[in-house]
């Protein structure tokens, strides 16, 4: 399956750079480009690309709100592309439904692999940085509103699976711990978002980490 991609960045020469990385990929297409954040939700809504490479500092829309909007309508999956490492922008990103983020200075091979994990419906951080992000978002961020019932519509599977999500394992991972399918694993993970009404795993993580989810999972065997 081929992944289509749309660039959003104000600066025409990184989106020529990362268009020039992307087309590397045989399995990765782009099929668009925007300059702000309106154009970028725009050209989302009438490409459907299955990713949004998304910058943060854009004229006019800002990536944060241009991520809100396309997350909101489930349009694609949101990566986000920054300069700056744990930043504000970034805790924001991730609040507004961001898949993830990675540094302007990542490889092509890390680019590459983190277009396919968000179009696989992975986060694309790797768990250390994950934790990382939760715990200086959970200490640095803005304001945490954790609902006291977060967890009551949750079944004890689930539970576990969103405490794997506050750890910042991948669907793999989890498949592995839980020792369950990943087609079990993707569809416990998407049960988990719509019951705590967040739209990234990501988001779920943070929540977990918020509420004191992070009870371990049994291991089985």
């Amino acid at each position: 399956m081929t992944i289509r991609v749309l660039i959003a960045d104000d600066h025409g020469a990184i989106r020529a750079g990362l268009r020039m990385i992307l087309d590397t990929a045989e399995d990765i297409e782009v099929v668009g480009e925007a300059a702000d954040g309106d154009i970028a939700v725009a050209q989302t809504r009438a490409l459907r690309p299955d990713v949004v490479l998304m910058d943060v500092r854009m004229p006019g829309v800002d990536g944060i709100t241009a991520t809100a909007q396309i997350t909101a309508e489930s349009l694609a999956g949101v990566l986000i592309l920054t300069t700056f490492d744990l930043d504000e922008y970034v805790f924001r990103a991730l609040r507004a439904g961001a898949s993830g983020f990675i540094l302007k200075s990542v490889s092509s091979q890390a680019l590459l692999a983190a277009v396919r994990s968000v179009a696989a419906g992975d986060g694309v951080l790797a768990p250390e940085v994950t934790r990382a992000v939760i715990t200086a978002f959970a200490t640095t961020g803005p304001p945490a509103e954790p609902e006291p019932d977060l967890l009551t519509g949750l079944t004890e599977r689930e539970r576990e699976v969103l405490s794997c999500l506050g750890e910042g394992l991948s669907n793999a991972q989890i498949a592995a711990r839980l020792y369950i399918g990943e087609t079990t694993v993707k569809t416990h993970v998407s049960r988990v978002l719509t019951k705590l009404g967040v739209q990234s795993r990501v988001q779920a993580a943070i929540l977990a980490r918020e509420a004191g989810a992070g009870h371990r999972p049994r291991r089985h065997g």
